[in-house]
C-alpha cells in the first residue's frame, strides 16, 4: 500500500497542487455524495487504485439536515488535504446505520468515522471492523460509549457539560420555567443535553418530545404547550431549525417566552443577530468532520492518536450571542459554521 507522505514533505506549490488534484478527484468520483435510507456504500476493494486511503464517514444524520452538511464539508476539506478517497453515508435508523458500517468493512476501507447516537446498535459492527484491523474513530455522538466500544479517538461536544452550561446561563438570564424540546427520542446526545439543563438550572425544566422529521408537528406541539402553560418563559431547542420553528410557535401562542438553542447555522446567525434567539451553543460540526477524517490519516501514516486514545477532543460548547455573533457570521454565510 502506497501511503501518502505527510504534508510537510512537500513545498508550498506542491502542497497546493496536491490539494487541488485531490479535490478534483473527489468531485469526479462523487465522493462527497450522500446516501440515506437503504442506500449503501459503493463497491471497492481496499485502498484506492491510485494509492490513496479510503475512508468512510457514516452518520445517523437525516437527509437534508443542514447540520450534517457542515460535518460533510469539514470531512471533505480534510480528505482533499490528505489525498483521501472519502465516502459519506447516513441512515437515521440504527439498524440501517449498522449495515452501512458492515458495507464499509466489506468494501475494505482503510478507516471508518462513525457517530454513536444509538451506541448499542453500533457495538457489533464496530467489533467486526476491529476484527479486520480497520481503525474506527467517533464523532458527534457517543462521548460516553466510544472508549468502551474500542474506538481509537472521539471528536465532539460533551453534551452533559453543554447542557449544564445552558442551565447556568438560563439562571443568569432570570428564567424560571424551561421547556426543553427533544426532536429524536432515544438519541443519547439529545437526551444528555436536556438532562444537563435540568441538572444545573435552578428553575423548572420540563421535556417535550416531538417528531423532528415533521416541522409542522414540531411547531404545533410547542405552540400547544405554550398555550397550556403561560408560566413557560424559556424554550430550549436542540437544533437550529427547531429554534426557528420555536420562534414562530412563541408568536402563534401569544407567549412571552424566549428561545435559546443548541447548534448553529447561517439562518440562526441572523436570528441571534436580530434578537429572536437569545443564544446558540455551537459544537462546531465542520470541525468534527474535519478532525475525524484527518485523525484517520494521521493514524494510518504516523500512528498518531489525538487525546492519547483515552480522552475525547472537545469541539464545544461555544456560546454565540448577540454580542459576538458578528465574529462567526461571515463563516456561517460561507457554509462552514
Amino acid at each position: 500500500m502506497n501511503i501518502p507522505p505527510p504534508p510537510q514533505a512537500f513545498s508550498r506549490p506542491a502542497r497546493t497542487a496536491a490539494a487541488l488534484t485531490a479535490a478534483v478527484c473527489l468531485l469526479l468520483a462523487g465522493c462527497s455524495g450522500s446516501a440515506s435510507g437503504d442506500a449503501r456504500l459503493g463497491s471497492g476493494t481496499g485502498t484506492a487504485d491510485d494509492g490513496r486511503l479510503k475512508v468512510a464517514l457514516i452518520t445517523h444524520g437525516g437527509q437534508g439536515d443542514a447540520f450534517w452538511d457542515l460535518v460533510q464539508k469539514g470531512a471533505r476539506a480534510a480528505a482533499a488535504k490528505d489525498g483521501i478517497e472519502l465516502t459519506y453515508a447516513n441512515d437515521s435508523d440504527p439498524a440501517g446505520q449498522a449495515q452501512l458500517v458492515r458495507d464499509a468493512i466489506r468494501d475494505g476501507v482503510d478507516g471508518i468515522a462513525v457517530t454513536l447516537a444509538k451506541p448499542q446498535a453500533m457495538r457489533q459492527p464496530i467489533a467486526e471492523a476491529k476484527a479486520t484491523d480497520i481503525p474506527v474513530v467517533g464523532l458527534n455522538s457517543g462521548i460516553d460509549a466510544w472508549r468502551s466500544q474500542g474506538l481509537l479517538e472521539y471528536f465532539g461536544q460533551d453534551e452533559s457539560l453543554a447542557g449544564r452550561a445552558v442551565g447556568d446561563r438560563l439562571d443568569g438570564l432570570g428564567a424560571k420555567h424551561a421547556l426543553c424540546v427533544i426532536h429524536e427520542r432515544g438519541n443519547v446526545a439529545l437526551e444528555a443535553r436536556c438532562a444537563g439543563v435540568k441538572k444545573a438550572f435552578h428553575g423548572e425544566t420540563e421535556m417535550v418530545y416531538v417528531k423532528g422529521t415533521d416541522m409542522n408537528a414540531v411547531n404545533a406541539a410547542i405552540t400547544s404547550r405554550l398555550r397550556q402553560d403561560p408560566s413557560i418563559d424559556e424554550v430550549v431547542t436542540l437544533g437550529a431549525q427547531f429554534a426557528l420553528s420555536a420562534v414562530k410557535s412563541v408568536e402563534a401562542a401569544g407567549s412571552g417566552a424566549k428561545v435559546a438553542t443548541f447548534d448553529l447555522d447561517k439562518n440562526l446567525v441572523n436570528a441571534v443577530r436580530d434578537g429572536d434567539v437569545q443564544f446558540a451553543v455551537d459544537q462546531q460540526p465542520y470541525l468534527q468532520g474535519y478532525l475525524a477524517v484527518d485523525a484517520l490519516w494521521l493514524y494510518k501514516t504516523n500512528a498518531n492518536l489525538s487525546g492519547g486514545g483515552v480522552a475525547p477532543v472537545l469541539t464545544g460548547p461555544a456560546f454565540v450571542t448577540r454580542t459576538n455573533v458578528a465574529a462567526v457570521a461571515r463563516f456561517a454565510a460561507a457554509g462552514t459554521r
